[in-house]
């Protein structure tokens, strides 16, 4: 898993103290950001987490460039609707030798990983096999059709992914760029940062802290699993390490 922290809002802890500024002052916009010093930075963006006053801290929002995960990740990604997302196309991308995630607990025993590996390459071979057939049909249609060789072979290739992925696994490999605002990104890595995360998104996630906490300490200070500034919302099915996961994230740098 690789994970960038591509582009943010520039001095967010700032941006949203002046947001925060505005609610709670009779300053106008000229002077929004006038004597914003460290301190007042820090002490407006407590105020807001104090107060629970989360709608100032939307203005600000962060990129992120995502490629190695699987997408069995990707299809949890998207049910975290306020976000934009860009991810890398199975119909217009040939995935031929696809690049595959193995989850852990099977990569530890050698027979479930050669079960998994053989899965996996045949599923590549079945793919590369339905492409190779429907390229070749769809060329000819459009060649009698009246399309130039090289047009008509460009054009089948496109086609024959369409149909071909169907045998694709939920491990292949995917690219993915996200962004989201700084209130969105709370609400994630809440759910996502916590133990009962599935693994590949807990990891995931657990990175993207790290990185806008470098970006944006103060905006972040708090941020994490729900167990990290209150109790554990899991109830019975809690994972029984609640100080632990708040010494993990406490101390993360």
């Amino acid at each position: 898993m690789k994970v960038e922290l591509l582009t943010y809002t520039p001095d967010a802890d700032k941006l949203v103290a002046a947001a925060a500024k505005l609610c709670y002052a009779k300053s106008d916009i000229d002077s929004l950001m006038d004597k914003l010093t460290p301190e007042k930075v820090a002490d407006f963006l407590k105020l807001l987490g104090d107060l629970g006053h989360e709608s100032p801290v939307e203005h600000a929002s962060f990129t992120f460039g995502i490629e190695g995960v699987s997408r069995t990740l990707l299809a949890q990604l998207t049910r975290h609707r306020i976000a934009s997302y860009s991810v890398q196309s199975q119909r217009y991308v040939e995935k031929s030798g696809f690049e595959y995630i193995t989850p852990p607990e099977i990569a530890a025993i050698p027979e479930a990983k050669a079960i998994f590996e053989e899965e996996m390459r045949r599923d590549a071979e079945a793919y590369d096999k339905l492409r190779t057939i429907l390229k070749e049909k769809h060329k000819a249609r459009l060649i009698a059709e009246g399309k130039s060789e090289a047009d008509a072979d460009k054009a089948a290739g496109k086609l024959a992914n369409e149909d071909a992925r169907f045998v694709l696994p939920n491990a292949c490999d995917t690219r993915i760029i996200m962004t989201m605002n700084t209130r969105s990104l709370y609400n994630f890595f809440a759910l996502r940062c916590c133990n009962r995360a599935q693994w590949e998104i807990r990891e995931l996630a657990t990175e993207m802290l790290r990185l806008v906490k470098a970006a944006a300490p103060l905006l972040f200070a708090a941020a994490g699993p729900s167990c990290v500034s209150g109790p554990c919302p899991e109830g019975a099915m809690c994972c029984g390490k609640t100080l632990e996961v708040r010494k993990k994230f406490k101390e993360m740098n």
